[in-house]
């Protein structure tokens, strides 16, 4: 089965290698030692424990309150660039360790007031998906 660091999960879960290791010291995420006495979480468990703090995370409906959406795929972050043309804009999202680029109409993004630092999410719903090993 496939191991993992505090290091290596901190980056996947998108929060500091600190923040990983007192979630793994409060038992929140289940850790072993290897023969050199690094700790190291099963990727099943780390895994549960991604889907378990997605669950957690604030998307754009108020505090308690779900959206209605069909769209499950949901990346909660910041907004790091706002390319507008004519009709067109490019949007850049920094969701913990990914970075979404979507392409909207330049109505849709002053709309919204999208801006350079301000909170968004991305929700992505595709019929085409592809999976890498990696």
């Amino acid at each position: 089965m496939q191991t993992y660091t505090i290091g290596q999960a901190a980056r996947l879960l998108g929060v500091s290698p600190d923040t990983a290791r007192r979630w793994a010291d409060a038992e929140r995420v289940r850790t072993h030692r290897d023969e050199s006495g690094r700790r190291l979480i099963d990727g099943r468990d780390l895994a549960a424990f991604s889907v378990e703090l997605a669950q957690q995370l604030p998307g754009q409906a108020e505090e308690g309150e779900e959206p209605h959406t069909s769209v499950r795929n949901s990346f909660s972050g910041i907004v790091t660039a706002v390319k507008l043309g004519d009709i067109a804009a490019q949007v850049e999202i920094q969701a913990g360790p990914h970075r979404l680029v979507s392409l909207l109409t330049r109505e849709a993004v002053e709309e919204l007031g999208l801006e350079v630092g301000m909170r968004a999410t991305a929700r992505v719903k595709s019929t085409s998906v592809h999976v890498d090993r990696t």
